[in-house]
């Protein structure tokens, strides 16, 4: 059982949505922060994959021409002046990595709508090592996958043997020292389970973990990748508590709803 302390927490904040469009009006494509926003928009859906309608304004100084761009079907909307097109947005891998990993340590099957070797984004190549579990490599080369890492560093911890994890220096930069917040805050579920050596990160795994009641406050630094991803120590271990999780509002705001529909249960605690 999950234990983590909370001010509020609403089950009924997010719910699971099926696919919808979402329609944004871009005045200018020269302002590419304005579409990574509209990119932002579908991925965060809790929906297996999200139809994201762009329309877009045109001008005779940036005229938009995003059908030479990307080879994409535009059509357009005279009466409202708008050329649009519906584009289909994948999950976001670097949540999927949660559930992949919820797989691995309760033995379940979690349909997240999208097979994991049809996902494009870097941080989908976790899902290969995940599988391994619990035979993960000894080394994995965090690098290509880095917003994973927590996820894979908390379930090395149940691994057979101890892995270490490098290529991962720039993870010292994140919303906090994750480096360093990985390997102290597994430690504070058993001394040296977490190590540091330069920039790598080496978990010292314990299967005997697994079913053990070991009462420990995870810090999560505000950083929602710390928070998530220790939630999934308590699947295998009573007595986790995570503090400040709605830190995990930043990318996820419906995680513990989620886990929560999946038959995890929590207790609120100071």
């Amino acid at each position: 059982m999950l234990n983590f302390l909370r001010r509020q927490f609403d089950r009924q904040r997010r719910k699971r949505e099926s696919a919808r469009a979402v329609r944004i009006k871009l005045a200018d494509f020269g302002d590419i922060d304005t579409f990574c926003a509209a990119y932002a928009a579908g991925t965060r859906s809790g929906a297996p994959t999200r139809t994201l309608d762009i329309g877009c304004g045109t001008t005779p100084r940036n005229p938009f021409k995003a059908d030479e761009v990307f080879g994409i079907d535009i059509r357009e909307d005279p009466a409202r002046n708008i050329r649009y097109a519906d584009l289909a947005v994948e999950p976001d891998a670097s949540a999927a990595t949660y559930f992949w990993a919820a797989e691995a340590l309760t033995g379940g099957a979690i349909d997240l709508g999208v097979p994991a070797e049809e996902f494009t984004q870097p941080d989908a190549v976790s899902a290969k090592v995940i599988r391994m579990f619990p035979r993960m490599p000894a080394v994995i080369d965090g690098s290509q996958m880095q917003d994973a890492v927590p996820t894979l560093a908390v379930l090395a911890a149940f691994n057979e043997h101890p892995v270490r994890f490098t290529g991962i220096a720039n993870l010292r930069v994140k919303e906090c020292d994750r480096v360093a917040a990985l390997a102290t805050e597994l430690s504070r579920i058993r001394p040296g389970l977490g190590t540091e050596e330069g920039d790598d990160l080496i978990v010292a795994a314990d299967p005997s973990l697994a079913g053990q009641e070991l009462p420990a406050r995870i810090e999560t630094y505000a950083d929602h990748r710390i928070a998530m991803s220790f939630a999934l120590a308590g699947l295998k271990i009573r007595g986790i508590t995570i503090l400040d999780p709605d830190c995990v509002g930043k990318t996820f705001p419906g995680y513990w709803d989620a886990l929560a529909s999946l038959g995890v249960q929590f207790v609120e605690g100071n």
